[in-house]
Formats: C-alpha cells, sequence, structure tokens
C-alpha cells in the first residue's frame, strides 16, 4: 500500500500528469469550437451551464479522433509520450504512412484528449471546493452562499472528510489514467507490421550496402596490398643481380599504390554518400591490371572471344573487372610467381570468365585465408550468375564465373 502511495506521488506520475494536462490543452481548440457550435444550434442553454459543457465535450472528441488520422499526429503524440508519458522505446515520433498506423493513431489522440480532458477538469474543480471543505468548520455557515456547499454547511462536521477527498481525486485519477495511458503507447504508436517490414528492409538494405563497401575494399585495396607484397619481396630479392627488374617491380609498386588510393576514394566516396568523382574500373582498364600482374613476377596469359564485337553494360563490365582483379590477386597471394591463364568469352548472351594457375606443391589445395570468394560468390549472385572455384583434374587452380549479359538491370 505504501509502495502504491509513494508510486502515486513520484516523478514518473507527476510527469505523467502533465502528460494528461496537456491532452486537455490539445482538446480545448476542438472543446470550444464545439462549445460555440452548440450555443449557437441551440442544442443547450448557457455556455457555461453542466449540461453543455458536458454535450460539447462528447462533440469534440469525434473532431480528435479525425485529427488524429493525419500523418504528423504520430509524431507529435509519440514525441509527448516518450518524454512524459514514460512510454518504451518502441513508440515511434515519426510520420504515420498507412491507414493502419492512422487508425491506432487516431484511438490514442483520442484517448489522450478524453483521459485528459477528464483529468483536466478535475485538477482545476476539486482543490479549491476542498480547501473549501476543509475551512468549512471554522466558517460560519451564513457565510456559505446557495451552492452546492449549502448542504454540507448544515452538517459541518462532514466537510474535512469530502476536502481531503477532493484534494486527492486528481491523483487518484491521474496515476491509474497515466499508468494506463503508458501500457498502450507501445500497442497504438508503436510499429504496425508493415512499420516492422519497412524497418527489416531498410536493416537489410543497410547490410547489402555494407557488403557491397566491404566487397569493394576486399576487391580494390586488398588485391593492391597483395601485388605489392608480392613486387616488393621480388624487388628485394631481386635487387643485386637483376637491377631492372627490380625497378620495374618498384614502378609497379608506384603505379599499384597509385590505383589503390583511387579505388579508396571511390570506397570512402561510396560511405559517405557522395557524387562518386573517380569512375570505378571497367573491363577498359583491364590491360594496366594485366600489366601491373605480370610487372609482380607472374606470367599473365590473356585471351579473348567475342568481347570486342559486343557493347557490355556498365555495371556488368565493372563488376567482370572485379572478378579478374579478386582472381589475380589470389594467385598472386596463393600461386606466386606461377603463370596464370586469363580468357574472357561471349557467346549465347552469357560472359564467360575463366582463369586458371597451377597450385603451388606440395600443398595441393588452396588454403583458405580470406573472404575473397564469398565475395566473389555474392557479386556474381547479385549478377544472376554462377562461379565454380575450386582444383581440377590437371592439378590447377581454375575459377569460372558465367554472367547473363543481360544481368545489369
Amino acid at each position: 500500500m505504501l509502495r502504491e502511495l509513494r508510486a502515486a506521488v513520484d516523478r514518473r506520475a507527476r510527469l505523467r500528469w502533465l502528460h494528461l494536462l496537456l491532452g486537455a490543452a490539445l482538446l480545448m481548440p476542438f472543446q470550444l469550437l464545439t462549445t460555440s457550435a452548440v450555443g449557437v444550434t441551440g442544442l443547450a442553454d448557457g455556455d457555461f451551464r453542466l449540461e453543455t459543457q458536458l454535450l460539447a465535450f462528447a462533440l469534440a472528441l469525434p473532431l480528435v479522433a479525425a485529427a488524429g488520422l493525419l500523418p504528423v499526429a504520430r509524431s507529435l503524440e509519440g514525441a509527448i509520450a516518450r518524454t512524459l508519458c514514460g512510454a518504451s522505446e518502441e513508440v515511434l515520433a515519426t510520420p504515420a504512412d498507412s491507414w493502419s498506423a492512422r487508425r491506432r493513431t487516431s484511438l490514442w489522440f483520442t484517448l489522450h484528449a478524453l483521459l485528459g480532458g477528464l483529468t483536466g477538469a478535475i485538477s482545476l474543480a476539486a482543490p479549491p471546493a476542498g480547501a473549501l471543505l476543509l475551512l468549512l468548520p471554522v466558517l460560519r455557515p451564513h457565510t456559505v452562499g446557495p451552492g452546492w456547499a449549502a448542504p454540507i454547511a448544515e452538517h459541518p462536521w462532514t466537510a474535512p472528510p469530502l476536502g481531503l477527498a477532493l484534494l486527492a481525486l486528481p491523483v487518484a485519477l491521474a496515476f491509474p489514467a497515466g499508468r494506463r495511458l503508458a501500457r498502450l503507447a507501445p500497442r497504438l504508436l508503436g510499429p504496425t507490421p508493415a512499420d516492422r517490414l519497412a524497418a527489416a528492409q531498410r536493416r537489410a538494405d543497410r547490410m547489402a550496402e555494407r557488403n557491397r563497401v566491404a566487397r569493394e575494399l576486399h576487391d580494390s585495396v586488398g588485391h593492391a596490398l597483395s601485388a605489392v607484397g608480392v613486387q616488393a619481396a621480388a624487388a628485394a630479392r631481386l635487387l643485386r643481380t637483376d637491377p631492372d627488374f627490380a625497378a620495374t617491380a618498384l614502378a609497379a609498386i608506384e603505379a599499384t599504390a597509385r590505383d589503390a588510393v583511387t579505388e579508396l576514394d571511390h570506397v570512402l566516396g561510396l560511405l559517405r554518400e557522395e557524387d562518386d568523382r573517380t569512375a570505378p574500373h571497367t573491363l577498359a582498364d583491364l590491360p594496366a591490371l594485366l600489366d601491373r600482374t605480370r610487372a609482380a613476377g607472374a606470367p599473365v596469359d590473356y585471351a579473348e572471344d567475342g568481347l570486342r564485337a559486343r557493347t557490355l553494360p556498365g555495371t556488368l563490365s565493372r563488376e567482370a573487372y572485379r572478378i579478374v582483379q579478386e582472381g589475380l590477386g589470389n594467385a598472386l597471394k596463393h600461386a606466386g610467381d606461377a603463370p596464370v591463364h586469363v580468357r574472357l568469352t561471349v557467346r549465347q548472351e552469357t560472359l564467360e570468365i575463366t582463369m586458371a594457375n597451377p597450385l603451388r606443391p606440395p600443398a595441393g589445395r588452396r588454403t583458405r585465408t580470406g573472404s575473397g570468394l564469398t565475395g566473389l560468390r555474392e557479386r556474381v549472385a547479385l549478377l544472376r550468375g554462377t562461379l565454380d572455384a575450386g582444383p581440377d583434374d590437371a592439378g590447377q587452380w581454375l575459377l569460372t564465373a558465367r554472367l547473363p549479359l543481360g544481368s545489369s538491370a
């Protein structure tokens, strides 16, 4: 019992009482409108009689419900409920986009105005009346004029208990009303199934964007670092015995690092959601990539069939470049200076990318140390293509990607 009394007057209860009074303030314009309408139409006599105000109050609630259907109503009521009512974080302070959310907000707005109007009226009327009843025993009966207190003045000993009851009435009403509204807030102002679906779609979009940026970083910067490491090791090994090759490797390191910085600017532009100032690489940039790989010490045999006769969509050309880049990076990382065979073929509305290189003995298999193949599979899947990667019967690592020419959509 003592705990309930403390809860009824603690800070949260006071904020909820203020929340109810704010509901009364939101009701006031509608109440004034219906009061004027009742007076003009003659539905009741006198603007300030109790029956007039009750009728105007009843007529104002449908107007409140109609106003609650506005999308902005959830923004207003959600922010107020989270600040004053102590509602959970599930309460949304965003415009209601669907009719289901609007109907829920309308019901909440009506309840807020209804309970707020009752609480506000009692909070204004009950304390003065309670104070008068507490003072009634010390007042002379003839000082109390005709009205509601006149019958009580004839029995002054009943006035103090009634006065205390009137003083406690606002708390007795505001505490359960505020607690009930706080419990209803997540249900009426929280996300609807459509809101939850939209939130899940936004999360999926963010995850897809993060995966895309991760693939870009891995395929571009990761490839560049792998190539730089191999080139630097080759240059250090042959610096004394073959200065010309070492100079070529150092020049390739410079070109690779410069290209990596450009790629990094492109990816950072994606993260900042800026207009990309650096055009991403396409198959037109493939010769430079092959030259840098050759400079790292890995012989690259390149061939193409039917590629020049077709104009590839931009998206497909960019993704094909990334696939070749990742394949060359894996070859440098796992096979060193082993020769790499790259072939691009266009046939039957399909771009086929085939890459093969010998496996390094004695392992006979690739070591799975990164996420390159996973990123390649995701990239190819987005283009509705297929990817096969693994050792073949001839002891080579074979990577084959097949991309539909219409997959850029």
